[in-house]
């Protein structure tokens, strides 16, 4: 399984899952995701998380988050 086959690491399928959930991908990269999906469990987590937080983020009725939860959260995106 190498790039070379159109399979991509971990570390490529992560970096790109908030724009993959966006559909701000190109159609060959969200083909990628979506193969890369298909086989590895530990990405999927992530893509559970990602999109249970967003769904969380969306229901809020606050309008702008707190300073410290903001920074939290743009700490955590950029780990990913």
């Amino acid at each position: 399984m190498t790039e070379k086959q159109g399979l991509i690491p971990c570390s490529e399928a992560v970096r790109q899952l908030w724009d993959y959930l966006d559909h701000a991908v190109s159609p060959e990269d969200q083909e990628k995701v979506d193969t890369h999906l298909s086989f590895c469990r530990k990405c999927c987590g992530e893509l559970e998380f990602a999109t249970e937080l967003r769904e969380f983020l969306a229901s809020q009725a606050v309008e702008e988050l707190p300073p410290h939860v903001k920074a939290r959260l743009e700490r955590f995106v950029a780990g990913l």
